[in-house]
């Protein structure tokens, strides 16, 4: 296991592209982390930068304490995971286990002890003496990812490995990863835009945007309390829903909205006049809310779809276009009025200039 620190790290490209700004983290001996976030975020190039494939144009990163900034490759005491299999395809499955390890002149002995322990972990035994074009997309992932496992490093290094794979191939793949980490400890980075994989397996996420980091947490926080605009949009699917308007005596003030926020506001006077973003998420709302603490809100339906165990209604409020998820017995008609409530629990308020999160009065569950 290996604990790291990331302190101001920095990455400008010689053309000028700064692709990280001041990136802050400590990472926990033993932690699975997940850098998210759309293409071009910096995610990647952080990545490379622990691996010291990037160099750190400026900042400090530490490995157990010791500055890693000049520290090769070889010394770091990391295996990576790279999108491609990277496979040789001329070996079989057992030389490509055991490729690294021969470089490193590690007895033949100790080489098939290693071997068949790692591929009785991954369920790749019967497979040893095959090629890997004789393997499936999640076989060949497995293998790729026992490579670095074999090496029994402290620190593992996963760029998108699941992203080639199909559906059902990355469930069953996401299972095993976090399984293996499970078993070996070691400290995991794990790059992908995918935040379904970040959500299901992380212990911590840390979801990125133009090269800054937007927010660390655990995907439970992330999910609950996002800090600003950019964590709520992302983290969630469908998205979270975002209505604009003006605060107005205490109300949120629409084209079609007149809603009390002062149940859901810690300092109602503080965002007087101000702009503002009213969020819920579509998996929030109910249909027959028989409390009081909600807002009730009108809508006219424009389309829906059937996902089996719930229904996507999409929907108008006004003139802005919103997704809800209801059970699919309560499926309104299309152009149907529709009128649904968001619990004050389930309501989110953001600052339309700073995107970030206005204090809320409301425990989140």
């Amino acid at each position: 296991m290996a604990h790291l620190l990331f302190k101001d790290i920095n990455k400008v490209y010689p053309n000028g592209f700064h692709a990280v700004h001041d990136f802050n983290l400590e990472i926990q001996d033993g932690e699975f982390i997940c850098l998210v976030g759309s293409s071009g975020c910096g995610k990647s190039t952080t990545l490379r930068m622990v691996a010291g494939l990037e160099d750190i144009t400026a900042g400090e990163f530490y490995i157990d304490g010791k500055l890693a900034n000049q520290m090769s490759s070889r010394d770091r005491g990391i295996a990576m995971v790279f999108q491609s299999y990277a496979l040789y395809p001329h070996l079989t499955v057992y030389e490509n286990l055991a490729f690294g390890l021969t470089l490193e002149g590690i007895d033949a002995d100790v080489i098939e002890e290693k071997v068949q322990a790692t591929a009785k972990i991954l369920g790749l035994t019967e497979y040893l003496e095959r090629f890997p074009r004789a393997l499936s997309g999640g076989q060949c992932q497995r293998v790729a990812v026992g490579r670095a496992l074999i090496r029994k490093v402290n620190i593992f290094l996963m760029d998108e490995p699941l992203s080639n794979l199909d559906a059902k191939q990355r469930v069953t793949m996401r299972s095993e990863i976090k399984q293996i980490h499970r078993s070996v400890g070691a400290t995991t980075i794990y790059v992908t835009h995918d935040q379904t994989e970040a959500m299901t397996m992380s212990d911590r996420i840390v979801v990125m945007n133009a090269g800054r980091i937007q927010q660390v947490g655990t995907p439970y926080e992330l999910y609950f309390y996002p800090q600003n605009l950019f964590v709520a949009g992302f983290i969630g699917e469908p998205p979270m829903n975002f209505i604009r308007g003006t605060v107005e005596g205490g109300h949120l003030k629409t084209s079609a909205l007149d809603l009390d926020l002062a149940p859901i506001v810690k300092d109602i006077k503080a965002i007087e006049g101000k702009q503002v973003v009213f969020a819920f998420r579509p998996e929030a709302i109910e249909v027959d809310y028989k409390g009081k603490d909600k807002y009730d809100i009108d809508s006219q339906v424009d389309l829906t779809e059937l996902l089996g165990d719930t229904t996507n209604v999409y929907a108008n409020v006004g003139d802005v276009n919103v997704i809800l998820k209801i059970n699919p017995h309560n499926t309104p008609e299309m152009g149907a009025q529709f009128k649904f409530a968001v619990p004050y629990k389930a309501a989110y308020l953001f600052d339309s200039e700073t995107e970030l999160v206005i204090e809320s009065n409301q425990k989140r569950h």
